[in-house]
């Protein structure tokens, strides 16, 4: 089998010209429209001989890294019976998903701006690329069709552990693309779009153990935000991790001035995952060496 490691999340990012511009994987599935997600979301390309796919229980499988992993089809995709069959691989840490796509075209640098929204399942909205109207895939969508259980199994598994994120964010498509990364990785996510919409929901009652926010936003931004939370009597304990497209030393130490634990690049999936799980052990230890006093 052909494969191609997907680029270093590290650098999917960047800033060019004052322009924000996402690293993109572009293919085309079940449409002559091309479609497009962040290659920061997936974690493998693969081209998998077309021999090498079974059917097991009425649905498409293929050994992949010594267990069996669900190939989900795209509406309008066949899967090949000859040749070689391009899928997208999505895993967390214990399983793998295979999206089937016709084709991968490219990857590309450009500036995401979803200017309609999506109309059908599976599909965010539509974006420019290269000059041309793309479709960006939700990723969230395609995951349960693997495994049904694949946002709810480890919080299940682990409910006494489970922490609860607040996840505010503007933008539905980072809503819909940070909400799942979380979710896998055992974290029941409530989200917020707007800081506004995140001091109500925190002040209406509910529990959260770590507030996830956005920095660029209308109104009310990230730092303020933060402050907000700062100050207020029956808040200030919550840790707050900001996920920004703009991560530079100037906004790193206003964001210390502000109360931030950590501040992390918005496509930079490993970093927040470290960085609520490093809250989580500071609060576990903290909260022990209380009781041993």
């Amino acid at each position: 089998t052909a494969s191609q490691a997907v680029a270093d999340e590290h650098s999917s990012h960047h800033i060019i010209g004052g322009e924000q511009l996402t690293s993109l994987l572009v293919f085309r599935a079940g449409t002559a429209q091309p479609k497009a997600v962040p290659l920061a979301l997936v974690t493998r390309l693969e081209e998998i001989a077309a021999d090498k796919i079974e059917i097991s229980n009425g649905r498409y499988m293929v050994q992949y890294r010594d267990q069996l992993m669900p190939l989900v089809q795209m509406e309008g995709v066949s899967v090949q019976t000859t040749g070689s069959q391009p899928i997208l691989v999505f895993a967390d840490e214990t399983r793998a998903m295979g999206l089937v796509v016709d084709e991968i075209i490219d990857i590309v640098e450009e500036r995401l701006n979803i200017q309609v929204s999506g109309a059908k399942d599976g599909i965010l909205g539509s974006a420019v690329i290269k000059g041309q109207a793309t479709e960006v895939i939700d990723v969230g969508h395609f995951l349960p069709m693997a495994f049904a259980d694949w946002f709810i199994r480890k919080e299940m598994a682990t409910e006494a552990q489970t922490q609860s994120v607040l996840l505010v964010d503007d933008s539905p498509f980072f809503r819909n693309m940070l909400a799942p990364v979380l979710k896998s990785a055992g974290y029941k996510v409530r989200t917020a779009a707007s800081a506004l919409e995140g001091l109500a929901t925190l002040r209406s009652g509910h529990s959260f153990d770590i507030v996830v926010t956005d920095i660029e936003m209308p109104e009310m931004n990230g730092f303020e935000f933060a402050e907000t939370i700062r100050a207020d009597q029956n808040l200030h304990h919550l840790p707050v991790i900001a996920v920004s497209s703009l991560v530079s030393p100037a906004a790193i130490e206003r964001g210390r001035q502000a109360g931030l634990y950590d501040y992390i690049a918005k496509f930079d999936r490993p970093g927040l995952i470290a960085a609520l799980k490093e809250q989580i052990e500071e609060r576990a230890r903290a909260d022990a060496a209380k009781r041993a006093a």
